[in-house]
C-alpha cells in the first residue's frame, strides 16, 4: 500500500477520466488488425444529414479561423480540397498526402491504443475515423470523429518539418516507458492538440483541437490564456484537463523549431 502511494500516477487523462465514468467513446480501442490505407479504404454511403453536418461545421470554422488560423494550415486546406457540400474521401486525402510528405491515411474504428496509434505515426499513417458527429452533438463531442480528424489535423501534414516532427514522435513514443509516456502524452496536447506558432502576423492557431472546436478558437487567443514560450521541459511537467477550455498553452517560433525541439529532447530522454 505504502509503495502505492509513493509511485506517480502515469496513467493518460484519458484513462483517468474513464474511471470517472466518463463517455465510454473515449475508452481507448484496441486495433486488432491492419487498418485499410489509402486506397484500400472504401467510401462510406453517407446520409444526407451526415453532409450536412459536415457542411455546418466546416463553414463554421473556417469563418471563426480567419485572422486567427496559421498561414502552414491555410495552406493545407487548399491542397486538400475541402468542399463545404461533401465529406471529403480518405482515400482522396491520402493521396495528397503521400504526393506533399509521403504519408497516407489509415481508417480505424474510433480511439484507438496509444501502441497502435504510435505504431501508425510510425510508419507516416494517420489514423482517421470515416464518421461524423450527429446532429444533437453540432456544438461539441467528446469521442473522436472524422471531422476533428480530417479538418483539425491532416491540413498539416502537408508541411514537411511538422509531418517529420509527428513521425519522430510516433517513433520515439514507442521506445517510451514510465513517466516518459506521460511526458509524451502532455507534449502530444501542448502542440499537435494545443499549439500555438508565433509567426509575422502575430500569434496564430495550430492544434487541431483548437481549430475543431467552436469554442476553443476565440478562448485560445483570448486575455483568459496564458502563453509560454514552447519549451520541452516545461510542456511535459505542465499538467491538463481534457474536458475544460485551456488555460496555459504554449506557442512555438516555427515548426522547425517544434521539430528540432522534440528530436533534442527525445535524444536527451534516450527514445530517439
Amino acid at each position: 500500500m505504502q509503495e502505492q502511494q509513493n509511485n506517480p500516477d502515469i496513467r493518460s487523462a484519458y484513462e483517468k477520466a474513464a474511471d470517472e465514468g466518463i463517455d465510454p467513446r473515449c475508452i481507448p480501442l484496441p486495433l486488432d488488425v491492419i487498418p485499410p490505407v489509402g486506397e484500400a479504404i472504401p467510401y462510406p454511403d453517407y446520409p444526407a444529414q451526415d453532409h450536412t453536418v459536415w457542411n455546418i461545421l466546416y463553414s463554421r470554422q473556417i469563418a471563426s479561423l480567419e485572422g486567427r488560423v496559421c498561414r502552414e494550415y491555410i495552406d493545407g486546406t487548399k491542397m486538400m480540397g475541402f468542399s463545404p457540400d461533401k465529406i471529403p474521401a480518405l482515400s482522396d486525402l491520402s493521396k495528397v498526402l503521400n504526393l506533399n510528405t509521403g504519408w497516407s491515411v489509415g481508417r480505424v474504428p474510433g480511439l484507438i491504443r496509444a501502441e497502435d496509434f504510435f505504431r501508425l505515426l510510425q510508419k507516416r499513417v494517420f489514423p482517421s475515423t470515416d464518421y461524423i458527429r450527429g446532429m444533437e452533438e453540432i456544438d461539441y463531442t467528446p469521442a473522436p470523429d472524422l471531422f476533428h480528424d480530417i479538418f483539425g489535423h491532416m491540413p498539416l501534414l502537408t508541411n514537411k518539418s511538422f509531418a517529420d516532427f509527428y513521425q519522430k514522435f510516433g517513433e520515439a513514443a514507442l521506445k517510451a516507458e514510465g513517466e516518459v509516456k506521460l511526458f509524451l502524452e502532455r507534449f502530444h496536447w501542448f502542440t499537435v492538440e494545443f499549439g500555438l506558432i508565433r509567426n509575422a502576423e502575430g500569434l496564430r492557431i495550430y492544434g487541431a483541437g483548437i481549430i475543431s472546436s467552436k469554442n476553443e478558437v476565440a478562448h485560445s487567443l483570448s486575455e483568459n490564456v496564458t502563453v509560454l514560450d514552447f519549451d520541452p521541459e516545461k510542456i511535459i511537467r505542465q499538467e491538463y484537463d481534457v474536458w475544460h477550455l485551456q488555460p496555459i498553452l504554449f506557442a512555438v517560433d516555427s515548426f522547425e523549431q517544434l521539430d528540432e525541439g522534440f528530436t533534442g529532447w527525445a535524444k536527451s530522454a534516450g527514445i530517439l
